[in-house]
């Protein structure tokens, strides 16, 4: 066994300390306002594949 294995600290997982789990749905105010920027940019497409 090598000196260096004693002080060897486990690693930490990536997502320690993030909640996981599913996202809250968008509340109208918030699909409002994407439609509102995406018609102001006048970027027609996405603005169809959001609604």
């Amino acid at each position: 066994m090598a000196q260096t294995d004693l002080f060897k600290f486990p690693k930490r997982p990536w997502n320690a300390g993030v909640i996981v789990g599913p996202k809250a749905p968008l509340k109208p105010k918030h699909i409002w306002a994407i439609r509102q920027q995406l018609k102001m940019a006048g970027r027609a497409r996405d603005l169809a594949l959001f609604n």
